[in-house]
């Protein structure tokens, strides 16, 4: 126990999603946040970001993800504190404002949702890499959908991306990772 703990305070410690090597300036953007105000990456210096890309009207990948980062931020305590979860969503067309808020708050009322025009959204995927692709589908009720990335970006307080996160991963190995930028400042 004495040298996991040392080996801790050393510095090495062992992502469980995909680690980004090396690790990168998470690229800036401002969207408009659900209550209608600007909101900009860069404003989050200090705090751990899990940054979502996803749609509302989406069946599973979407919901999936929330429910996780809900759980994580539950089981993170006090340290949640220090976190923001941010759901940037793919689909302007249907995501209104009021849309967002009620969508991202439904899992937990610090979480938030952005939204902006089809361009300004456009540069933040591209930036991102994320893949959306809109597929219609003629005989169902929702028109189309958008086929998109599953990852959460995990964002340290200095703005570095540390690692992607997915479905598979189990909530407590998410919890131990997001503790530990927490708590060590992303060292």
């Amino acid at each position: 126990m004495l040298l996991l703990g040392l080996l801790s305070a050393c510095g090495t410690y062992t992502f469980h999603g995909t680690v980004l090597d090396p690790p990168s300036t998470a690229p800036d953007f401002t969207l408009t946040d659900h209550n209608g105000q600007p909101w900009s990456l860069s404003q989050q210096r200090g705090k751990v970001v899990l940054l979502f890309f996803g749609f509302t009207s989406c069946p599973d990948i979407c919901p999936t993800a929330m429910s996780t980062m809900s759980g994580v931020h539950r089981k993170l305590g006090k340290d949640a504190e220090h976190i923001q979860v941010v759901f940037v969503t793919l689909d302007p067309e249907r995501d209104t404002q009021e849309r967002l808020a009620g969508y991202t708050t439904g899992f937990n009322p610090t979480f938030m949702g952005l939204y902006g025009t089809q361009a300004e959204l456009d540069t933040v995927i591209k930036a991102y890499g994320v893949t959306a692709i809109r597929r219609e589908l003629p005989n169902s009720g929702l028109q189309y959908t958008i086929d998109h990335s599953p990852f959460i970006y995990v964002i340290d307080q200095q703005g570095i991306m540390r690692e992607l996160l997915q479905d598979g991963i189990p909530i407590d190995d998410m919890v131990s990772d997001i503790r530990y930028l927490v708590r060590n400042g992303g060292a």
